[in-house]
């Protein structure tokens, strides 16, 4: 398994945001990420999705968030991190391939990283 669903994100955090938080310790170290937007109101939706290029990466990173509070937004949120139920950058893809969100709002579509960095 290489794909965690990390919950209980503030509401304020941004791709950008969450992204410079994570790439803090483990830049290189995952190929994909999603993080759900309400539309509406242009907030995430409380998680995430994450998955790592190889299963031993997964320990590191949940020593770093899960149980901890989040730094930013002055938050009482406590990180959760679970494994996902769709397991797999390959899996993930197709998921989320034929979502509506793939035909339009390009800039909160799901971010895939080539297997190169």
């Amino acid at each position: 398994r290489t794909t965690v669903m990390i919950k209980n994100i503030p509401n304020k955090y941004t791709q950008r945001n969450l992204l410079e938080l994570i790439d803090t310790n483990h830049q290189g170290t995952y190929d994909f990420f999603y993080l759900p937007i309400d539309f509406k109101n242009k907030c995430n939706l409380g998680y995430a999705f994450l998955n790592f290029r190889e299963a031993r990466f997964i320990a590191s990173f949940v020593k770093d968030f899960a149980d901890k509070r989040w730094e930013r937004f002055n938050s009482e949120k406590v990180c959760v991190v679970t494994y996902a139920r769709i397991q797999g950058k390959t899996a993930l893809i197709n998921h989320f391939r034929s979502s509506r969100l793939m035909l339009k709002h390009e800039k909160y579509r799901p971010i895939v990283f080539s297997d190169n960095g």
